[in-house]
């Protein structure tokens, strides 16, 4: 055992974003995106799958007849807009929406059987078949989403039905699977009840809920042979890509050294065993997640922080294989990667986890919504040819624009919770000291000591790396302020009250450590070094080799046909060749975009021969790359993340 950790996440109503980048996608998920969503899930959207996910409680509540529709784990959805709707209120109080959600929880609660047992599908589908199916069955996944959104809700607004509701399912959920004799010795095919139980003992310091998450992580891999009898085990057939791996189950998770299995799986499992390990100071558990972390951050994820790169079963493969064109990246797999690593950053302070978790903000996680927040993509490759991707079958997974719902919707709600509650990844605080993991505006209040101290951040981050912390204490304060410098950028500044600061002997892993006695006024100013990079793979991802991509601060950028016509796979730059930036106010609100002197080869020859021994012609043309995460978002078309070099 070790030391049980105490660097803790901020409460949302303790920071005000006020940001230029963030502002626009915060205000768009209030204003648009919750109210499009609430439409969604009550089935109001014409042309787009329907949700039914509402009326499945109605049904399920007694108040309506029919049956079910939707996915197994259609409750999430509903669950996944509680959250970020709550999330919402934190930022921006709205009447109407309170009482829309305070309409839900009560359809939800007369949902609820007298047990306290509550899931549609198997109420209202399938009831004689309630913990039966724990590979796809999805009830501790939905028992988990519910549980996440009761503690949002109840933070948000200080009303605890939904909190009772959820307490009444986790003990049902407890008096049948533990280690006590007699119980069921199970665990989700899908974890997320893992981490929403440590948050339930966080809100209510009930013991039981956190035993029991931890039954649950430390159980995974063990007697395994209630899951592999299932009917649904596997999908009913003997097919590889989904057996134990898939549910990271095929060893325990102290034993297990790589990712594997589904992405989103094993991102909500990590996230546990994170949790877990903060909450217990479990030494053992605490070295094996820093072990997962690395395997998966160097050796099988995507350069714009997406995970996953096989289609069939949404998951992970081999070391080093990162194919393009057939990348799954689910947007979903990139929100538990920056679930995850805020976890770890609480856990060790080591800016890689805040690097990644930047990562994933700026590039796989908004990839996955349009600038006017209503379509979405599922998956996120990192190349796109819309003919192929529309033809070939192992391209089935792509869509080569964004749609506006999914049967299976999980990843538009699930950008809306997490973009609500960005305040709570900026900073972690661990007793007098606070650490600046994200640069976004902001002004934010802490209690150190008793005492309130006030952080203000003003930045244009990510369009350049100046940045201001105004540190103004109720009072003089002697605490400690440690600002990320981040791994991207080799050449920094830092200056407090003026004065250049030494960074050499006040460094961290990757943190400058200011430790002073502040007074009102004090300031910090932090120059982040942020020019154009370009980026090379390991040598064993062979896919792109001989390639580079473009990456400026945290943001990766994408060449599209709109600004460099068709064939994309014909631009070379050339080794020598000078990326130049610019910022261009009439792109996507205000953007930066590169630009650079490059060829294209052509085929004036006119040739039919399919092979032929003679060179192609080259031309000179000047290429534009946009941020990866907004492709798209203009016409159709082709999209390449890496460039052949010469």
């Amino acid at each position: 055992m070790v030391e049980k950790v105490e660097n803790k996440s901020i409460d949302l109503k303790q920071i005000n974003i006020d940001d230029r980048f963030w502002n626009h996608r915060i205000n768009r998920i209030i204003e648009k995106v919750i109210p499009y969503q609430w439409d969604a899930l009550n089935d109001n959207i014409p042309d787009v799958p329907p949700s039914h996910s509402v009326e499945n409680f109605r049904i399920a509540a007694g108040l309506a007849e029919g049956e079910f529709k939707g996915m197994p784990f259609q409750d999430s959805d509903a669950a996944k807009w509680i959250e970020a709707a709550s999330y919402s209120l934190s930022v921006q109080p709205n009447p109407e929406l309170e009482k829309l959600m305070d309409e839900l929880v009560d359809l939800i609660a007369k949902a609820q059987l007298d047990n306290g047992y509550l899931n549609t599908y198997f109420t209202v589908a399938k009831p004689d078949q309630k913990w039966k199916d724990f590979s796809h069955g999805h009830e501790l996944y939905c028992a988990g989403h519910m549980i996440e959104a009761a503690v949002a809700y109840y933070q948000a607004t200080g009303k605890d039905k939904l909190l009772h509701v959820v307490c009444r399912f986790a003990d049902h959920i407890d008096e049948i699977i533990g280690p006590e004799p007699g119980k069921m010795k199970v665990y989700p095919g899908h974890p997320e009840v893992e981490m929403a139980l440590v948050r339930l003992y966080e809100v209510t310091n009930e013991e039981r809920y956190l035993k029991l998450a931890k039954f649950f992580v430390n159980q995974r891999g063990k007697d395994n042979d209630f899951f592999t009898n299932e009917k649904t085990f596997a999908l009913g057939k003997d097919d590889r890509w989904f057996q134990l791996d898939y549910h990271q189950a095929h060893d325990t998770v102290r034993n297990q050294e790589t990712a594997e299995g589904h992405s989103v799986r094993a991102m909500y499992l990590y996230c546990a065993m994170a949790d877990l390990a903060l909450e217990t100071g479990d030494a053992s558990l605490l070295e094996n997640t820093k072990t997962l972390w690395d395997n998966v951050v160097n050796k099988r994820m995507y350069i714009t922080g997406g995970l996953g790169s096989q289609g069939h079963g949404e998951r992970f493969t081999l070391d080093y294989d990162l194919p393009n064109d057939v990348a799954y990246a689910e947007t979903c797999a990139s929100i538990g990667l920056v679930f995850w690593a805020h976890r770890m950053a609480k856990l060790e302070v080591d800016r890689k986890y805040a690097d990644i978790m930047e990562k994933a903000l700026y590039n796989g996680v908004y990839s996955g919504i349009s600038l006017d927040g209503e379509k979405y993509f599922y998956v996120n490759p990192l190349e796109v040819f819309p003919k192929e991707a529309s033809y070939r079958h192992d391209h089935v997974h792509v869509e080569p624009e964004r749609v506006g719902w999914f049967g299976c919707a999980c990843c538009p709600p699930n950008i809306a919770r997490l973009t609500t509650s960005l305040g709570q990844y900026i900073y972690t605080q661990k007793d007098k000291d606070l650490f600046v993991h994200l640069y976004i505006g902001n002004d934010s209040t802490f209690i150190i000591d008793g005492k309130k101290v006030q952080l203000v951040q003003t930045t244009n981050y990510p369009f350049d790396g100046n940045i201001t912390i105004d540190v103004n204490p109720e009072e003089e304060i002697a605490c400690g302020v440690h600002v990320r410098i981040p791994s991207w950028c080799d050449m920094y500044t830092v200056k407090v009250d003026g004065e250049v600061y030494p960074i050499d002997e006040n460094w961290n892993n990757g943190y400058v450590q200011i430790n002073k006695t502040w007074q009102k006024g004090s300031k910090i100013e932090l120059v982040l070094d942020m020019p154009v990079k370009k980026m090379r793979s390991h040598p064993k991802v062979r896919q792109n080799a001989g390639k580079i991509a473009l990456q400026r601060g945290p943001v990766v950028y994408c060449l599209e046909e709109v600004d460099n016509g068709a064939d994309l796979m014909n631009i070379v730059i050339p080794k020598q060749a000078t990326v130049t930036e610019a910022f261009d106010p009439d792109l996507f609100g205000g953007m930066t975009t590169l630009t650079a002197e490059a060829k294209r080869i052509v085929d004036s020859s006119q040739s039919e021969d399919l092979y032929q021994s003679s060179d192609f012609d080259v031309e000179k043309v000047t290429i534009k790359a946009v941020p990866y995460s907004l492709w798209g978002n203009r016409k159709t078309g082709e999209m390449i993340v890496w460039v052949r070099e010469s």
